[in-house]
Formats: C-alpha cells, structure tokens, sequence
C-alpha cells in the first residue's frame, strides 16, 4: 500500500540569506517612517540655526581674514597683527562689518546644507539597501555632501558677495540692504550677485565634500573604539564625539578649499581680474596673486575659524536634533 511522508514545510530563501538579509537591515533600517519629511525638516532648521550662530559668532575673524586676503602687503603681520589694525584705523566696529548678511546667508544655506545631506544621505542608503550602503558609505557622504551643497550655494551667493563687498570696502552703503541695491544698481544681476559664484562652487563643494565624511569617518571611528552606539551615550559624550570630530573635520576642509575661499574673496573685490567673463577673470587675479600665495593667504585664520566653527556646528546640530525629539541617522554595520 503507499506510504505517505511527513509534510516539510521548506522557506522559499535560503536560511543564511533570510538571517543576514534581517540582521543587515536591523542593523541599519532607515525606514521612511523614522526619517519622513518631518525629519528633513528639522534637520533642515538644526542646519540653519547651526550654521548662522556659528558664522555670525566668527564675524570678526571673517573679517579680519578677509582683509589679510585682499590686502596682503598691508596686514601682514598675522591674525592678532590684523585685529589690532582693524580696530586701531576703524574702530572695534568694523569687526562686525557683514554680520547681517553673514546671519542670513548661512542661516539659509545651512538649512539647504545640513538638510539637504541627511535627505540625500538616507535616500541613497535606502536604494542601496543596508549592506551596501554601509560599504559605500564614504561615497554616499561625498555625493549627498556635494549635491546639497550645489543648491545651497545659490541662494548663498549674492548675500557672500555683499557680504565681501561691505567688508572690503566699509563706505560702500550703511546698511545689508543698501549693499544689495547698489551691487544691483551699478553692476547688473549676474555680476553683482553671481561674479563669485565659481569660486564659491570651487570652495564650498570640496570643504562641504570633505566636512561631512570626514567628521562621519571620525566620529564613526570613535564611537566603534569605544564600543557603543550614540543612543547608549549621554549627550554630553554624545556632544564631545561631535566636537573633537567637528575640529578634525574642519581644519581639514579648510586646507583643501582654501585657494578656493582667497579667489572667492578676490573676485568680489571692486575691479578684480579686469574685464571679462568670470573664468578669465579669475585666471587673471590667479596669475596676479601667484599660486603660493593663494594657497597660504591667510591660512592660519581660516584653519582656527573653521575648525572652531566645524565643531560647534556638528555640536549645535547634533544638541537640536536631541531638542527637537530626532534621532540622527548614522551608518552601523551589518550585525550591529
């Protein structure tokens, strides 16, 4: 007679693919639940508060910086030399030359910024799928850093170029807005606003490719040595990971992108590079200028500036998203 075997109920997967496949996405799941436009959204506003505290706490280095670079013969004697000129010719004023254009302009591309990173860097983590991701994360940072970036820079770029404008030339208008209607005024939309646009482009993309997955790589880093995850750490071990990485970050942004920041200085200077399109005039203030000296024009200002505001931003970022009830999205590997 026939003999029947035992019903087997066999899964339609391989148990190793089914037990990694889940591992690797308990250990990541960026799930469109969690990270939703809500939390776009705060990003977007911890970016912009960030950012426009921190720049508008540096003003008076910024400016001294500046001027060190559009004027190298005359402030020559180093960052302290530089202040106590400023201040001696016009007065401890004129270190706040800018603040309202500087306030504004970071507060709106810090929200373009930081926002636009955390949209593109989860984005692409949920295409790839956890494994691969966290494998391609160095490439995620770069390519979510730089596209956030590129939008941000325009609508950065005309308040940068007033910015600059009142710096370097004090007497240009009384006021942010009147920078703006003269700039208007005498030199047209595209020129007035966007002369700078390139540099700012060469500049800002490089240091904000750079700042992000270096302080991601950091931080990532310290957190693995140290054994745990962010959620298991109070907020002040929290805020100095983001700190101590924030300074590695930003020094190391500022080397790269700094031949960048001297050219973008220049071309808003009144009558910089001559007449001509934006590429020959910045070849011409390049050739002016030399390449030594527009890479090392006021370095050491620009590396204490930005690895100090670097810092605080990640740690101001980082202590609203805790504010605001968010949880930052971090990259773990498989298994973790």
């Amino acid at each position: 007679w026939l003999k029947f075997k035992p019903f087997e109920l066999k899964p339609c997967l391989p148990r190793r693919f089914c037990e990694s496949h889940c591992s690797a996405r308990a250990a990541m799941s960026p799930s469109d639940k969690k990270y939703d436009m809500n939390y776009y959204a705060k990003s977007a506003l911890a970016g912009g508060l960030c950012c426009s505290v921190t720049h508008g706490a540096v003003c008076p280095v910024d400016v001294v910086k500046t001027r060190i670079q559009l004027e190298p013969q005359k402030y020559n004697s180093g960052m302290l030399g530089g202040f106590r000129t400023v201040i001696k010719e016009e007065g401890a004023m004129a270190l706040s030359t800018g603040l309202a254009a500087t306030a504004v302009g970071y507060f709106i591309q810090g929200w373009f910024k930081f926002g636009g990173v955390e949209f593109f860097k989860i984005k692409a983590a949920n295409a790839m799928g956890p494994e691969k991701a966290w494998n391609n994360r160095t490439a995620i940072y770069l390519g979510a850093a730089a596209g956030a970036e590129f939008i941000a820079d325009i609508f950065l770029c005309p308040l940068e170029a007033c910015r600059i404008r009142s710096v370097s030339d004090a007497s240009y208008a009384p006021s942010f807005p009147g920078v703006a209607a003269r700039l208007l005024k005498e030199e047209g939309f595209v020129r007035g606003f966007y002369s700078g646009f390139g540099p700012i482009l060469f500049k800002q993309i490089p240091y904000t490719m750079a700042k992000f997955a270096v302080q991601g790589l950091v931080s990532e880093k310290m957190y693995l040595q140290m054994g745990k995850k962010p959620t298991e750490m109070s907020g002040a071990a929290n805020m100095g990971v983001s700190l101590s990485s924030g300074v590695v970050a930003g020094v190391t942004a500022a080397i790269i992108s700094h031949p960048a920041d001297t050219l973008l200085s220049k071309m808003n200077k009144a009558g910089a590079g001559g007449t001509g399109s934006i590429p020959v005039r910045m070849m011409n203030v390049t050739k002016e200028m030399g390449v030594v000296n527009l890479c090392t024009s006021g370095l050491g200002a620009r590396c204490v500036m930005i690895g100090t505001l670097t810092a605080l931003q990640f740690g101001i970022f980082d202590s609203v998203m805790r504010l605001l009830g968010a949880e930052k999205f971090h990259f773990h590997p498989p298994g973790h």
